[in-house]
């Protein structure tokens, strides 16, 4: 049972936040507000959505990527946080599991996910 302000509050969060629908497998582009300083910039982070947990606002996910040097990256973002300027859906997934950690283990054209075809 939960607080019914809290849950008025975690409301007012979400609806004022337009998230597409994305799952394990797609590969997204995260474009996060970065703050340094008394200056502000936006940063985009490409990857696959390897993870998606959680409920309300403290829904989160995993994005893997490849960075330099073939060292892979992961990041988790919260799906409502606030220094999230946007997330795009670039191409869909065709995985049979709700959570990718397998591709950790994987290097080159093995961690290579097929598209969904429509």
């Amino acid at each position: 049972m939960r607080n019914r302000y809290i849950e008025a509050f975690e409301n007012a969060q979400i609806n004022g936040k337009v998230v597409p629908d994305f799952r394990a497998g797609d590969t997204i582009s995260i474009a996060n507000r970065i703050k340094e300083g008394d200056k502000s910039r936006i940063q985009t982070f490409d990857g696959i959505c390897i993870a998606r947990r959680g409920t309300g606002t403290g829904e989160t996910f995993i994005v893997r990527k490849i960075g330099a040097n073939g060292v892979g990256v992961e990041r988790i973002f919260p799906v409502y946080a606030e220094n999230l300027e946007s997330i795009k859906l670039v191409r869909r997934g065709r995985v049979r599991r709700a959570k990718l950690f397998y591709l950790r283990g994987l290097r080159g054209k093995a961690a290579k996910i097929r598209e969904l075809k429509k």
